[in-house]
């Protein structure tokens, strides 16, 4: 009896050994706590945690969850040395996209990726501020333009260039038109480009001739000499007038002898050969001439802008005569009019 009663106390003595030496051991352990690595947001922190769990251990450091969260290792894995903890929290975004404003919450700090976390596409031609490649964080604004190509077709007309040839044997005034200018015609096709609804610029996309212009092509005198009955004479331009002729008639001048002003020109000269009425806006008064016939009678020859008649407006002229018989003779008939220097 004694022999058992000894042998039961010896296996609770070696029981109450083991238990008091499990119990220093987890105490050690306890007390000596754990090195772990927390990644809040990126925010990297080194630390030793008495904790038992990822949750014990956040609320130990008080370390607040926004909604939406996610925590790797989950909040009840337990501590254990070298545990690497990361906390990813939703961040708040604010997108602009035209005139429409949005407030997002995303775990992205990508802006490719937040607009794709808010089902937003973006267009190959769209942009954004910041770009997408950019890193955004808590509180930014992110910024869409939509951009849109508007394709439109223009056609317009190419004027025509003048080519201008100096011709030494005509006249100076003289100008021939010795081919027709034409002028041309191109058609493009251009990109209007609006951002956000409003135009900003035009692309170019093709530009196609349809038809070359044809240029024009004119024959101008440049010879300022005209032979004269005083040999030659250099003049500045010439016209060719429509001629008519007059005297000191009643039914030249609606004047008699006696009359006030009868035989006196516009200029205060007295009437004679060689005084000629014109339209001022045409040749000024004062300006010497020298008028020479076209169909090969005798030249009205040397003359000066001295008179105007009521008849003579625009491109005509009056030759005076002293007699109603040379008057009746001229007639009505084209001069070449030499305005002299």
């Amino acid at each position: 009896m004694d022999n058992n009663r000894t042998k039961m106390v010896g296996k609770v003595k070696v029981l109450l050994l083991l238990a008091i030496a499990m119990t220093l051991s987890l105490g050690v352990n306890f007390f000596q706590g754990n090195e772990v690595s927390l990644n809040v947001d990126g925010e990297i922190r080194k630390m030793v945690s008495y904790s038992s769990t990822v949750e014990e251990l956040l609320e130990e450091e008080g370390i607040k969850l926004r909604r939406g969260a996610v925590v790797e290792p989950g909040l009840d894995a337990l501590i254990k040395e070298k545990l690497e903890i990361t906390i990813i929290n939703p961040k708040d975004y604010t997108l602009i996209i035209g005139d429409e404003t949005i407030k997002f919450r995303s775990l992205s700090s990508k802006v490719s990726d937040v607009l794709a976390d808010a089902d937003i596409a973006v267009g190959l031609k769209d942009f954004t501020k910041p770009s997408l490649d950019s890193t955004v964080k808590d509180g930014d604004t992110i910024e869409l333009f939509r951009v849109v190509e508007v394709p439109r077709v223009e056609e317009a007309v190419i004027p025509f260039e003048k080519e201008i040839i100096s011709n030494e044997r005509l006249d100076r005034g003289v100008v021939n038109v010795l081919q027709e200018g034409k002028d041309g015609l191109r058609r493009s096709h251009i990109n209007d480009i609006y951002v956000n609804g409003v135009f900003t610029s035009s692309v170019m996309i093709s530009d196609t001739i349809l038809e070359e212009p044809v240029s024009q092509v004119i024959e101008k005198g440049v010879n300022n000499i005209v032979l004269t009955s005083r040999g030659e004479t250099r003049f500045k331009d010439t016209m060719i007038l429509e001629a008519t002729a007059y005297d000191l008639s009643y039914a030249s001048t609606g004047k008699r002898p006696g009359d006030r002003y009868y035989g006196i020109t516009a200029t205060g000269t007295r009437a004679r050969p060689g005084t000629v009425a014109v339209d001022p806006r045409v040749i000024p008064l004062g300006t010497k001439l020298y008028i020479q016939s076209l169909d090969g009678t005798k030249d009205y020859g040397f003359a000066i802008a001295e008179d105007v008649g009521g008849a003579i407006k625009g491109e005509k002229i009056d030759l005076f005569f002293n007699s109603a018989t040379d008057v009746r003779y001229f007639g009505r008939r084209d001069v070449k009019v030499y305005i002299l220097d």
